[in-house]
């Protein structure tokens, strides 16, 4: 089971991020070359070919390839400023030639990344598969991207993650607002409708809380709802609430305090994954 440390960054650079309503997209841009750096530091000397649980059949050099790619992708994309779904995933991605220089060059995928954002408006209208049709969504999604892939090597590797609890009540609310639009790569999303049953997702340590509510045509985030009820309830720590909804934690886990419809997480989880 994996453990996270949610103490108190010590470091004037790792000072905690502002809750999820007051991060930014600079903030966002920040934190992904912050997240990538850790990414490095964690896989640099080891054994690429370490396996990866919570990605199975996935290597740290899968992983390694896989981040690096989506953020050089995105960058691209991001440059381009596109307006319609791409037709192709095809970008250059200068490899390395051998196994030793892909730390470096997921540091350079980073970079990539830093000099798209520095040319991109993030209030700029784009295509966007989510929510947020605007520049700004593909550096959050990058930011989510590189976190949670960062955590599976440290996971990997036996490491004990930490995540920021501000960045970490974004990345909730990042995951709750576009999953219901994630149906085209992730088919069962479609499977959660229901007749206005409702699932409470509650950070207890930052201010953080988003409410999803099944209707008979999908489901989304009731922004707007003064009701502080819920079929169903999960309380945790902001990181443990992340990593929950992305399959890195188990809800049984000593983490969460889970109150309401059992079945009605079950059917959630069953069906959220993409």
């Amino acid at each position: 089971m994996a453990t996270v440390d949610h103490s108190a960054p010590e470091s004037e650079s790792e000072k905690e991020t502002p809750s999820s309503s007051a991060v930014t997209a600079a903030a966002h841009r920040d934190a992904v070359a912050a997240e990538t750096a850790r990414f490095v530091a964690v896989v640099g000397g080891a054994p690429l070919a370490t396996a990866v649980p919570s990605c199975p059949g996935w290597s740290l050099l899968d992983l390694v390839r896989h981040t690096g790619s989506v953020q050089r992708w995105f960058s691209v994309m991001l440059r381009q400023l596109v307006q319609a779904p791409p037709r192709s995933r095809e970008v250059e991605l200068r490899l390395p030639a051998d196994e030793d220089g892909f730390a470096d060059w997921l540091t350079a995928s980073a970079a990539e990344a830093a000099g798209a954002f520095a040319i991109t408006d993030p209030d700029a209208p784009m295509w966007a598969w989510g929510a947020d049709h605007h520049a700004r969504f593909w550096v959050r999604r990058m930011l989510f991207e590189t976190l949670v892939h960062r955590v599976d090597a440290e996971l990997a590797l036996g490491l004990r993650p930490v995540i920021d609890r501000g960045l970490a009540a974004d990345g909730v609310d990042e995951f709750l607002v576009n999953l219901p639009f994630a149906t085209p790569f992730a088919p069962d999303v479609a499977k959660l409708r229901g007749s206005g049953e409702t699932l409470r997702f509650r950070c207890t340590d930052v201010e953080g809380d988003g409410l999803v509510r099944l209707r008979p045509d999908g489901f989304g985030v009731d922004q707007d709802s003064a009701d502080t009820s819920a079929d169903a309830t999960i309380r945790a720590a902001a990181a443990d609430l992340l990593l929950l909804l992305y399959g890195r934690l188990d809800r049984s886990a000593d983490a969460f305090e889970i109150t309401g419809d059992e079945d009605l997480l079950t059917r959630w989880f069953a069906n959220s994954a993409f």
